[in-house]
C-alpha cells in the first residue's frame, strides 16, 4: 500500500497513522547520495520521542535547506535526548555490486539497526518498501516533505554524507567534492577525464 500526503508540509500524520494501528515506536528513514558519481549512499533513521523538539525546529526536506541551516538542525537533533537516531552507509563498491537501489536498502537497514531502540514500524521516503526487511513499513512519496520523522532522517543523512565528501576532498581535491559532493558537475567530469577514477567512484554509473 502506497501512502500519500497532501497537507503541504511535515506533520505527524503518518506517525499517528501507525499509532492508531497499534504501533508505538515509529522510525522515519531516508537516504542521501543516490545520484552522485562518487561516494557512499548514506541513510538516516530517526525516532522522535519528544515532539516539541521538532515543532520548535525548522524541520523540512533537507534539499530545501541551506547547508548552514541543516548543520544547525542536525546539532539540535543529535544532541537531544528526545531524538533517537542511527546512520548507515553503503560504499561505492556496494553500489556497483548490488546496484544503487539495493545499496540504498542496505544503507537504510544499517541505519535502522544502529538505532538504540528497535522500531516497531518504519516510514520510508519514496515509493518502495525496503527489501528483505521484516519490520512493518510504509513507503511515503515525498515523505521528507510530509513526515517529521522522515524529514529529520533526511537532514541527518545529508549532513553526514556531506561531511564524508568534504573529508574525502582532502585526499582528492582535484574533483571538487567539497563543493559538488560527488555529483556530476562539469568540474567533476573534467577531473575524471583528466585524472581517471578514484576508489570512491561508482564504476557502474555513466562517467
Amino acid at each position: 500500500m502506497l501512502l500519500f500526503n497532501s497537507d503541504g508540509g511535515p506533520s505527524f500524520y503518518w506517525e499517528d497513522y501507525f499509532i492508531a494501528g497499534g504501533f508505538n515506536v515509529i522510525a522515519g528513514v531516508d537516504e542521501a547520495g543516490r545520484g552522485p558519481l562518487a561516494g557512499p549512499v548514506v541513510a538516516g533513521a530517526v525516532i522522535i520521542l519528544d515532539r516539541d523538539i521538532v515543532k520548535e525546529t525548522k524541520i523540512e526536506d533537507s534539499k530545501k535547506l541551506s547547508e548552514g541551516v541543516r548543520e544547525g538542525i542536525f546539532k539540535k537533533l543529535t544532541n537531544s535526548s528526545g531524538i533517537l537516531w542511527g546512520v548507515g552507509a553503503a560504499s561505492a563498491v556496494e553500489v556497483d555490486k548490488y546496484n544503487v537501489l539495493n545499496a540504498t536498502f542496505i544503507a537504510m537497514k544499517r541505519a535502522i539497526y544502529n538505532l538504540s531502540v528497535f522500531p516497531e514500524a518504519i516510514l520510508v521516503d519514496g515509493n518502495r518498501e525496503i527489501s528483505e526487511c521484516s519490520i512493518s513499513q510504509r513507503p511515503v512519496i515525498k515523505g521528507d516533505s510530509s513526515s517529521f520523522s522522515v524529514a529529520a532522517a533526511s537532514i541527518i543523512a545529508k549532513v553526514i554524507r556531506d561531511r564524508i565528501m568534504i573529508r574525502l576532498d582532502k585526499f582528492y581535491p582535484e574533483y571538487g567534492w567539497r563543493k559538488n559532493k560527488g555529483y556530476p558537475t562539469k568540474e567533476h567530469k573534467i577531473a575524471i577525464s583528466r585524472r581517471g577514477l578514484t576508489p570512491h567512484h561508482r564504476r557502474s554509473f555513466s562517467l
